[in-house]
């Protein structure tokens, strides 16, 4: 069986990251979405909102599963049987960093990654223009699916 998995942490998730988990579901028999959990940073939503979210995004897929993780990726890949990881990027700066990790993570456990370009549409999107758009009143209903719009509508009120 093919595994993936799509980190990130996903603060909210977006149209951009759905469209990378849902052509990472047609390379993939299972595709895991795992939130990284990072302590330090203090997001919008609780992880479980963020599962919740992601769940109720992802459920047409019907090979998507959702985790949440603390701890090094190479670690939830061992765990899990994934030997690959699935990541979007959006320009060259996403390059550089990503190129990094992956030679990381590869060098770590063998585990290889898989980019996939962003749609053009969504090149420009991040989870934190959202959260500043919407916090200072902007619409952002065409960037996030509408469970996520109704749950920021609803932390924002």
């Amino acid at each position: 069986m093919r595994r993936a998995v799509c980190p990130g942490s996903f603060d909210p998730i977006t149209h951009g990251h759905i469209d990378i988990i849902g052509r990472a579901s047609k390379l993939y028999d299972v595709v895991h979405v795992a939130v990284m959990i990072n302590k330090s940073k203090q997001g919008m939503f609780t992880i479980d909102e963020r599962l919740d979210l992601i769940r109720a995004c992802t459920e047409e897929f019907g090979n998507v599963r959702i985790d949440a993780h603390h701890g090094l990726l190479v670690d939830y890949c061992k765990q899990h049987d994934i030997p690959a990881i699935v990541k979007g990027l959006r320009a060259v700066s996403d390059f550089d960093y990503e190129l990094q990790m992956a030679q990381m993570n590869n060098g770590l456990t063998g585990v290889e990654t898989l980019f996939i370009p962003t749609n053009p549409v969504h090149s420009f999107l991040s989870s934190s223009l959202v959260k500043e758009v919407a916090t200072w009143g902007g619409d952002v209903s065409h960037l996030v699916p509408d469970p996520v719009m109704r749950a920021l509508e609803r932390k924002l009120a």
